[in-house]
């Protein structure tokens, strides 16, 4: 099966590329904004016009969350009108897209992990902006998944887990915010779980939720970071629950594995397990 990652040289599309190896009945087509701008509508019908993919898995994105409240028209213009050109070429040529979401499109506001079934409700200009991603590939395509996930880290680009590392080699204390609840989700997780999605040919199409297991809240995460990395007992680590941000965050963003677990049957990982082992294997 041909297959065609767009946003190639964002961290899940590394992630994706350092495991292409691993399925040999997987042809990957690699291509960065400078090959494929899908904001371009006629861009995106001449890159495909010869070509043929059975799959689109789309990593492209606009991710600063605080620039997207000072210029939410490049995030709705990469978020929204860039995916609705992917749906509308996927819809043309019957190639079914793997679009990569957010636990940003929530609130925030509830007390339990949020299944697919809740209304959407983004408290900012990026959440909006992926929401509309969203709503365009519902109402254009037909073969599709919506994979929603969340604090989103790996060893590649730009992230909390390489932050902390890099912070802990030359800062004595670090201060991280306690007032946000979510899921550390290691992105190489998530590359394989796309992957293996494609090569059982699963047909259940829809919107689904995918994050590792347990909830965290940011001061968690890098106390775990510092943790397995050897540096907990050299860094002061402090608490607070208010951290200055330009853009609003939701408070509790935890999302819910039930239908994924239902229709996939997957083995996911522990946040704490999935960290350790990546470490490791980057060490």
């Amino acid at each position: 099966m041909n297959v065609l990652v767009t946003g190639s040289g964002g961290q899940l599309g590394q992630c994706i590329d350092k495991i292409k190896n691993e399925y040999p009945k997987l042809t990957l087509f690699f291509a960065n904004s400078t090959i494929l701008d899908i904001t371009k509508k006629d861009r995106v019908s001449d890159f495909f016009e010869d070509k043929s993919f059975d799959f689109v898995i789309n990593c492209a994105a606009y991710t600063n969350v605080e620039q997207a409240e000072k210029e939410p028209d490049k995030a709705f213009l990469v978020n929204a009108e860039g995916v609705k050109n992917l749906a509308f070429i996927c819809e043309e040529k019957k190639s079914t897209l793997i679009h990569i979401s957010t636990d940003y499109i929530f609130d925030g506001e509830k007390k339990m992990p949020y299944t697919e079934e809740d209304i959407p409700n983004p408290i900012n200009e990026y959440g909006k902006s992926k929401l509309a991603g969203e709503q365009s590939i519902q109402q254009i395509a037909e073969k599709y998944f919506i994979i929603r996930t969340s604090w989103l880290y790996s060893e590649f680009g730009h992230n909390f887990f390489k932050t902390i590392l890099k912070k802990s080699e030359t800062e004595k204390q670090l201060t991280i915010v306690t007032s946000e609840m979510g899921t550390p989700t290691n992105a190489n997780d998530l590359a394989k779980f796309v992957l293996d999605l494609i090569i059982n040919n699963n047909q259940k199409y829809g919107i689904y939720h995918f994050s590792n297991l347990s909830e965290a809240t940011w001061y968690d995460f890098a106390k775990e970071i510092l943790r397995v990395s050897g540096k907990l007992d050299t860094i002061i680590l402090k608490k607070t629950d208010n951290y200055p941000t330009f853009a609003r965050r939701p408070k509790y963003s935890i999302l819910s594995k039930q239908k994924l677990n239902s229709a996939f049957n997957l083995d996911i990982l522990d946040w704490k397990n999935s960290l350790i082992n990546l470490y490791s294997s980057i060490r």
